[in-house]
């Protein structure tokens, strides 16, 4: 049976645990850049910004994160999306994905956007059948690492 997940909102004592969170898959699979580094570092400044971040939690142990980053009028980036190994293959991505999602309706945003690479497949699959799509992005990314741009279309 799948365990099941709490998705909250980010507090600045979680702050270690995002950053964590994201270092472990970046690692796993990249590099940490410094933008990366910069981010992860002042999770505050996404929140003050305009943006949010969510953590999904087992039992009190926090497993997951992402955010939603305000990039401009009604422009957001589904951002730092992680979930630790341990906790992977149970609906908790998905469940954060949605969250962000409906963060975005609620803003009344306008364009939500997300950059990865095409060595993360599963992540891929998952943003496609949430309704997003891949597109040429319309400026450079900051990231090394991404190879993909994706825009929300909407579900179904």
């Amino acid at each position: 049976m799948d365990r099941t997940f709490d998705i909250i909102e980010f507090e600045s004592h979680f702050a270690t645990n995002f950053k964590q969170l994201n270092l472990e898959w970046l690692k796993l699979y990249f590099r940490v850049e410094p933008i990366d580094e910069e981010v992860l570092s002042r999770p505050e400044d996404i929140l003050a910004k305009g943006g949010a971040i969510w953590l999904g939690q087992d039992g009190d142990v926090i497993v997951g994160c992402c955010a939603l980053v305000a990039k401009g009028e009604g422009t957001y980036e589904l951002s730092k999306m992680a979930v630790t190994s341990s906790a992977q293959g149970k609906g908790l991505g998905r469940r954060l994905l949605e969250t962000a999602v409906k963060g975005f309706t609620d803003k009344k945003g306008h364009t939500l956007f997300l950059e990865t690479n095409t060595a993360l497949k599963a992540a891929i699959a998952l943003y496609e059948s949430s309704g997003f799509v891949q597109q040429q992005p319309p400026n450079p990314s900051p990231y090394e690492r991404a190879n993909v741009y994706m825009v929300y279309k909407g579900a179904g």
